[in-house]
């Protein structure tokens, strides 16, 4: 600790091009706040991502399951990095913005409600539920339309959207809670119609009468 002080003293008094103000120690800086928010972060994406895997070994076995199930990809590394930025300069610039706690608990549950939603969409759907999307109707592949699915017809992108913004909201950082919210809305507006083709060739009449009754759970998104 005495060495990262050290290192944070030359950093401060070396680079003033970095905007650091030189009263900002590393203490400070390895708050119970950021300690606290940093925590929830990584213990929420650590289990999003390991249980996606897991549920998918149960349900499809471990010889049909890659690492793809993990959910990480390029494009979702560079906004995870992007949210730890932001979030490691506006600690410093602006640390007052992190202490709004009753946004960032505000943010905790949502997280939790989002994990809730998805998890209940997999474990409902079962073999059902895959991470790509079928475009072969395969024997087990059912409609499902009870439990969670009464309410919407994609309770997995509804809880991976109510996650994703409750993350950034949870870390107080308002850039990256706008960008995951546009980000992840526009992905998921482009998938459904794709996904939803084929499940209409797959079960005809019923699935339409299914998506007249029940909105497909992304604002916006018909």
């Amino acid at each position: 600790m005495l060495f990262l002080n050290h290192l944070w003293e030359y950093v401060v008094t070396s680079l003033p091009g970095l905007l650091i103000p030189s009263s900002v120690s590393f203490t400070e800086i390895s708050s119970y706040t950021a300690c606290r928010q940093l925590s929830q972060m990584f213990l929420a994406v650590a289990f999003f991502h390991s249980s996606e895997y897991i549920l998918a070994v149960a349900f499809h076995g471990r010889s049909n399951v890659t690492l793809k199930s993990l959910l990480i990809s390029k494009n979702y590394l560079l906004t995870m990095i992007f949210s730890f930025l932001e979030y490691g300069v506006e600690i410093v610039l602006f640390p007052g913005l992190k202490e709004h706690w009753w946004m960032s608990n505000t943010g905790l549950a949502l997280v939790v409600i989002g994990e809730i939603i998805r998890k209940s969409a997999i474990i409902t759907a079962g073999r059902a539920f895959t991470h790509l999307i079928k475009v072969h109707h395969e024997e087990h592949h059912r409609l499902v339309t009870h439990g969670v699915y009464r309410f919407v017809r994609h309770p997995g992108y509804s809880g991976f959207l109510i996650w994703s913004v409750g993350t950034q909201i949870m870390l107080c950082n308002p850039i990256s809670t706008v960008a995951f919210a546009t980000v992840v809305w526009k992905f998921f507006a482009e998938r459904i119609p794709y996904e939803e083709y084929f499940l209409k060739w797959f079960f005809g009449s019923d699935y339409e009468e299914y998506g007249r009754q029940v909105h497909s759970g992304v604002p916006f998104v018909k």
